[in-house]
């Protein structure tokens, strides 16, 4: 019997794996410093529990945090 994940390529070792892995530390990394520098402990601290493949870090940074994308990477 075939899982999910196999058929959508997904399985630990496969590309799509490293991809989506990269791709969600990087935006949860991001997400979890502008929280700490803006001093919002709550959101801190769901952005480290929640695992979403970036999509709550992606609401959060231009969302709720209203960065602008040119400005992302500032303090």
């Amino acid at each position: 019997m075939t899982n999910f994940n196999s058929m959508m390529g997904f399985e630990q070792g496969s590309p799509w794996f490293f991809v989506l892995l990269v791709w969600t530390l990087f935006w949860k990394g991001l997400a979890m410093w502008h929280a700490a520098n803006r001093k919002q402990p709550w959101w801190f601290v769901i952005i480290l529990v929640a695992s979403t493949a970036g999509i709550l870090d992606l609401i959060y940074l231009f969302g709720v945090a209203k960065v602008k994308f040119d400005k992302l990477f500032e303090k």
